[in-house]
């Protein structure tokens, strides 16, 4: 098992600014942000004018929070990072649409698709959230089954393969609860060659199912490796929030090691600040292929 970390570096369109006091300080386009990070635990470097200066800040008043911005703050804009077109909005759980951490592992994604011998590769994409990963899945020629319970961000993912230019792609979109669409997908016999999830660590399906990782993580993989074809390229699983090791997700991934071969790698998502040697962790990762 090889363990290393994912590093995503500033873009033309994304740059960590300044982290500190458990706060983070990006710009997504023309926009500045301000919003909480619980993992920033060390002095910002920036001056206070720099932070006082975002386009918005959001601060955390119970389950939701709320949005300070400035006259003229945009309803949605639009940012191209990497190869994807992504309409960004600052939504009332501070997350802005994207996830930059997840840019390495995207550039796996594509290169793993590249190396494939199959004209026809089918990827399943779980809690899919606004696409980064089924919009790469489908600009390198796979058919996706797109999988979020969450009937806005399933709407979101559509804008945003339509702006970058998949949007007549072979792409299934679902609304549905993971674990009841995996138990149905098995039933069915339907299988994958690519499998990828990026699971919260709590959460509720469209009809009030609820996720707990610490529950239901064996079973989403259990399915999982039912419905993975006789030549898989690859499984990844990523995390944010949920207080685990990578480990945890490479011991789950073993399964498939130990199923076909191939290797097992994890390690942890980071943001690397502007002018800066620090890095931000913003996640982990688990992944096997073939």
């Amino acid at each position: 098992m090889e363990r290393t970390n994912l590093v995503c570096k500033p873009q033309k369109e994304y740059e960590l600014l300044d982290s500190g006091e458990e706060e983070k300080l990006e710009r997504f386009g023309s926009i500045v942000l301000a919003r909480p990070d619980p993992q920033a635990l060390w002095p910002k470097k920036l001056a206070v004018e720099e932070w006082l200066n975002a386009d918005g800040s959001y601060e955390r008043t119970g389950r939701e929070g709320v949005w300070h911005t400035k006259e003229g703050f945009p309803r949605q804009w639009e940012i191209l990072f990497g190869a994807i077109r992504f309409n960004l909005r600052a939504t009332s759980f501070k997350h802005t649409g994207i996830f930059p951490e997840q840019l390495a592992n995207w550039e796996w994604m594509h290169t793993q698709y590249a190396q494939s011998n199959s004209n026809s590769v089918k990827v399943l994409n779980l809690f899919a959230y606004t696409g980064g990963a089924t919009i790469v899945a489908a600009q390198s020629g796979a058919q996706v089954t797109h999988v979020d319970a969450s009937k806005t961000a399933v709407s979101w993912a559509r804008e945003n393969a339509d702006l970058s230019g998949v949007g007549d792609a072979p792409i299934r979109w679902i609304v549905d609860d993971v674990l009841t669409f995996l138990r149905r997908e098995v039933k069915r016999g339907n299988t994958y060659d690519a499998i990828l999830m990026d699971p919260p660590a709590f959460g509720h399906g469209p009809k009030d199912e609820l996720w707990k990782i610490e529950e239901n993580l064996l079973e989403l993989l259990e399915l999982s490796q039912k419905l993975l074809s006789d030549t898989p390229l690859f499984v990844l699983i990523s995390g944010y929030a949920a207080g685990y090791s990578p480990l945890a997700l490479a011991y789950n991934l073993e399964r498939f090691k130990q199923r076909t071969g191939g290797a097992v790698e994890c390690g942890d998502l980071l943001i690397e600040e502007k002018g800066s040697n620090r890095c931000l962790p913003s996640g982990i990762f688990g992944r096997w292929h073939a």
